[in-house]
C-alpha cells in the first residue's frame, strides 16, 4: 500500500515506534542491562558504561529512526541499522562476560532458551515475565543473550521491510519531485 495518502501528503506516517515489538524488546534489554551492570559489573569499569550505552543506543535509535521516517526513509533505515549494530555489540559483551568467567553459555536449542522463546509470544510479557532468570549472573546474562537474539531477528526483518519500501516508494526528495512534476504538468 502506498504510504502517500493523497496528493497533498508527501510524507510517510511516522513515529509509531512505541508499538514496535523491536522497541518494546529494546526497552526491556536496556532496563535489564542497567540492572545487570549494577549487580555484576564493577561500577568503575569502562565495560559497565559501554554495555549501558550500547543498550541505550539500541532503544534510542529505533525511536529516532521512526520519528525521522516521515521525511527520510533513508535516515530511518540507517538508524534502525545502528540500533541493530549496537545490540550486536551488547551481545558480544554478554558472551565475553560468560566466557571470561568460565560460565555456561546456553545452546540455542537448550530447554532454557526454548522456554524464553515461548515467553516472546506472550502479548502481556514484561519485566516480571523474566524475574526467575535474574537470580545469578549466568542465567541473567543468558537471558539477555536470548532477548538480544530475538530483538535482532525483529530488527533484521524491519530493516528488510524498510529497504523494500524505500525501493518501492523512494525517499522524500523523490516523492516531492514527482508531486512537483505532476503539479507543473497540470498547469
Amino acid at each position: 500500500m502506498n504510504p502517500i495518502q493523497n496528493n497533498q501528503n508527501i510524507t510517510f506516517t511516522h513515529g509509531g515506534y512505541r508499538n514496535l515489538e523491536s522497541f518494546k524488546n529494546a526497552t526491556l534489554i536496556f532496563d535489564l542491562t542497567v540492572e545487570f551492570c549494577q549487580k555484576f559489573i564493577d561500577r568503575k569499569s569502562r565495560t559497565k558504561d559501554q554495555m549501558e550505552q550500547a543498550a541505550r543506543s539500541g532503544r534510542q535509535n529505533i525511536a529516532e529512526g521512526s520519528k525521522a521516517s516521515g521525511t527520510s526513509k533513508k535516515t530511518e533505515l540507517k538508524l534502525t541499522n545502528v540500533a541493530r549494530a549496537s545490540l550486536e555489540e551488547l551481545l558480544l559483551d554478554y558472551e565475553d562476560f560468560l566466557r571470561q568467567r568460565h560460565l555456561k553459555m546456553w545452546d540455542k536449542n537448550s530447554p532454557e532458551v526454548k522456554t524464553i522463546r515461548q515467553i516472546a509470544y506472550d502479548k502481556n510479557k514484561s519485566y516480571q515475565s523474566y524475574v526467575s532468570y535474574l537470580t545469578s549472573s549466568e542465567t541473567f546474562a543468558n537471558l539477555l543473550i536470548c532477548l538480544i537474539h530475538q530483538t535482532n531477528y525483529l530488527l533484521d526483518r524491519q530493516i528488510q521491510k524498510l529497504s523494500e519500501d524505500f525501493q518501492k516508494y523512494g525517499g522524500f526528495t523523490e516523492r516531492l519531485y514527482k508531486q512537483r512534476s505532476q503539479y507543473r504538468s497540470q498547469k
